[in-house]
């Protein structure tokens, strides 16, 4: 795989011309085609956030929603974290999600990737509403004994 370098300086012709330096033709289509290819096998060179690595600790448990059908509010609720790009860093949102009404019942920011404010998300959604299954990934916030905890306890 090739990297390229361009300085952000370089000029906008230099720029429109690297579908054609890159392919080694003239041919404009051809070259772009050649170029969306190139793009899909590019990455971004900034480190990503690991937002769902998990801890090899935690207890890992099983998929339940394999061929379950959703057909109430409360059957199935969902969480996840994601990541907002700030001028000096990241903020972490993590929402609880209900699977069959789509709502978003709970959120909440944070500028670090501790569980706390996952764990304080849960425990307020909890004290105002149950479900059957709570779906996460296997990211270490959400595998947690306190996490689970919460979970279990209700």
């Amino acid at each position: 795989m090739q990297f390229l370098l361009l300085s952000r300086a370089a000029s906008t012709r230099r720029i429109s011309e690297l579908p054609c330096r890159l392919s080694g033709t003239k041919n404009h289509h051809f070259a772009k085609l050649r170029f969306h290819d190139f793009q899909r096998g590019l990455e971004a060179v900034y480190p990503k956030p690991r937002l769902s690595q998990g801890n090899s600790e935690h207890k890992i448990y099983p998929y339940l929603l394999r061929n379950l059908q959703i057909e109430r509010c409360n059957q199935v609720w969902s969480t996840d974290i994601t990541y907002i790009r700030m001028k000096h860093g990241f903020v972490y949102l993590m929402a609880i999600i209900d699977w069959h009404s789509q709502y978003v019942l709970n959120w909440a920011l944070s500028t670090t990737m501790d569980a706390d404010f996952c764990i304080a998300a849960l425990n307020e959604t909890l004290s105002s509403s149950q479900c059957e299954i709570f779906n996460t990934d296997q990211g270490s916030q959400f595998t947690t004994n306190r996490f689970t905890g919460s979970l279990l306890e209700k």
